[in-house]
């Protein structure tokens, strides 16, 4: 038992370090999308998101769609975000570069659900929803003005987000709109994009960005 002491902290620190790099080698296959300095690689709105301090900060009452340049099709997501009391934004993903992304794009929720500013909130509006297609489940996100890690895995048909370690939504694109209508009435066009761009969906609120990265996956057989 003894001998088995002396061994124990090298034993713990190897297993440390072998952990480390397994972690840190999967964080090596995506991609940054900000660079933490400015905005380039973005399109849009790009006059109405400032960086501060290695984050991408959209300030209240202004507004509008910040989209990468490039376009995706099948990918791993990564990103952190911070809310202010009852702020509204959303993430596009396959989106057109015209259009309201909410139809013409597939537009996932990002809002504060905890806010009396929301009293009729309907299911498909909450935080990771898809806009009026598909509810995400509540409870997972951190209070006002802590940072939120969430990730978004998009292949093929399938959309999946993780809020904070949990999986609040999980949709196959093929059955959310049994006959073609969907939960909110309307026509979701952009439910059959299959590549677009990115980006973040500002109506007026404070909301940051940080850590966004990306990885591509190959298409489901």
């Amino acid at each position: 038992m003894q001998k088995f002491n002396v061994y124990l902290p090298l034993i713990l620190m190897l297993a440390f370090a072998f952990g480390c790099q397994h972690v840190s080698g999967h964080e090596s296959k995506f991609v940054p999308l900000f660079n933490g300095k400015d905005l380039e690689g973005w399109i849009g709105a790009t006059d109405q998101y400032r960086v501060e301090d290695g984050v991408i900060v959209l300030p209240k009452g202004r507004g509008g769609k910040l989209l990468t340049a490039k376009q995706y099709d099948n990918f791993v997501l990564r990103f952190e975000f911070k809310l202010t009391a009852g702020a509204n934004n959303g993430l596009a993903i396959r989106a057109p570069v015209k259009g309201d992304a909410a139809y013409n794009a597939i537009e996932l929720q990002i809002l504060d659900n905890s806010s009396d500013r929301w009293p009729d909130l309907k299911p498909y509006q909450t935080h990771g929803s898809i806009y009026g297609v598909v509810p995400a489940k509540r409870g997972f996100l951190k209070p006002v003005g802590e940072w939120n890690r969430q990730e978004v895995i998009c292949d093929g048909r399938q959309i999946r987000v993780i809020l904070n370690g949990h999986t609040i939504l999980d949709a196959d694109l093929d059955r959310v709109a049994p006959e073609g209508h969907t939960l909110d009435g309307q026509a979701h066009p952009g439910l059959n994009n299959t590549t677009g761009h990115l980006g973040f969906l500002g109506h007026g609120d404070q909301v940051a960005f940080r850590n966004i990265r990306i990885r591509s996956l190959d298409p489901k057989q």
